[in-house]
């Protein structure tokens, strides 16, 4: 399944993915995968362990909200899932918002933020 308004593919952690975590809470929900290719193909992350501990305290500190995090397997190989619910109020990372629209991730300035 390709990546799409609600599904972005991740090779491996790094925390600037707080962003669309950030985007996914501002629109329809989400869903980000954490050891898949641009394709959906499992590719696996070997430090899963640690992951599942510091990706929820990371989303609920930079954040202040909650996401579902689950750790899956396919072939063998482990990936994380991350579950992000749509929320009312607007959520920002660090002052900035972000919104997630198509594919694509994209900071809301000016007028936009209005809206």
């Amino acid at each position: 399944m390709p990546e799409s308004q609600n599904i972005e593919y991740k090779s491996s952690w790094h925390d600037d993915y707080l962003d669309w975590i950030c985007g996914f809470a501002n629109a329809q929900g989400g869903k980000i995968y954490i050891g898949k290719d641009d394709n959906g193909n499992v590719i696996g992350v070997a430090d899963y362990k640690d992951l599942m501990e510091k990706i929820p305290n990371k989303i609920k500190n930079q954040l202040g909200i909650t996401a579902e995090v689950n750790l899956l397997q396919e072939d063998g190989k482990h990936y994380i899932e991350i579950v992000v619910q749509p929320y009312s109020v607007p959520i920002s990372l660090r002052g900035r918002y972000f919104y997630r629209s198509g594919s694509v991730k994209q900071e809301l300035t000016g007028a936009a933020l209005n809206e």
